[in-house]
């Protein structure tokens, strides 16, 4: 059984989104995996989208850790970026009693510090394609457009000091071109994309559509990617992820392992189940 540690900000419906997903499978024996834990940089009472979170996490009866990063900075009257070691340490203390296989970054909004990534293989949700852009989702679909992208899509990895381009372990696909999307791409050919950013921002049609081909699918490249490590195909150790055969990963599938078959497969069983 793959003993996972689940790191989350818990601010909003998706990253609330993406632990029900993984519990629930984890329920319906889909996937050979226990959450041992649930630490959130936030405490009770400080949002209500994290406080919906930790009700849910409570429902599930997994143990839930807080430490208030926003309370850290401000009792130390420093800036987060200087405090962000000293913060990992509080966070790593609170851990010493649980020994995970893996933890998932999943909706975490801060940056892991190098003693972090050091003590745990962290895995890491970034919406975009191993070789595309970096930033937030936000950031990657307005590059995306200015780019005049043919796919999206987004990658698992291993956290780093080196932000948004650790190891990568696994990657799906999405088409960003065709019946639904052309229309909008054809009429931004007479459009100035700064005129649009100021006057439609994320409510733009195409920047809807891109999000939604990317975000339907994280759930399941997650999911999936934890399953093939719980399976055996992929091991993951000392900051680096093996194949089945032992040889790095990078060596045979320089950009990870493409799990689009798999993640197809999954969405058809999801919509046909009644």
């Amino acid at each position: 059984m793959l003993r996972l540690g689940w790191f989350s900000t818990g601010r909003g419906e998706g990253s609330l989104g993406l632990l029900r997903f993984i519990q629930e499978r984890i329920q319906q024996r889909k996937l050979d995996a226990e959450i041992q834990f649930v630490f959130s940089n936030r405490q009770p009472g400080e949002a209500e989208g994290s406080d919906r979170f930790f009700q849910q996490v409570r429902q599930y009866g997994l143990p839930l850790l807080n430490l208030s990063s926003a309370e850290f900075r401000r009792a130390r009257g420093r800036p987060f970026s200087r405090l962000r070691e000293e913060y990992d340490q509080h966070a790593m203390a609170l851990l010493r009693d649980y020994r995970p296989d893996l933890c998932v970054l999943a909706g975490y909004m801060l940056i892991v510090g190098p003693a972090l990534c050091r003590t745990y293989p962290l895995l890491n949700l970034h919406p975009a394609l191993p070789d595309g852009p970096t930033g937030t989702w936000q950031e990657v679909i307005w590059k995306l457009i200015e780019q005049r992208a043919f796919r999206t899509g987004a990658m698992m990895h291993l956290a780093t000091e080196d932000v948004d381009r650790g190891p990568v372990i696994s990657y799906c696909t999405a088409p960003i071109v065709g019946k639904e999307f052309d229309p909008h791409w054809e009429a931004l050919d007479s459009l100035e994309l700064a005129q649009v950013k100021a006057a439609q921002g994320e409510a733009f049609p195409l920047f809807q559509l891109i999000r939604q081909a990317e975000y339907r699918r994280e759930p399941y490249l997650l999911m999936e990617t934890l399953r093939v490590i719980a399976q055996g195909k992929i091991n993951v150790r000392n900051g680096q992820a093996w194949d089945w055969s032992g040889r790095l990963l990078y060596a045979t599938m320089p950009f990870g392992m493409c799990l689009d078959p798999e993640i197809d497969q999954a969405m058809r069983e999801d919509t046909a189940d009644p």
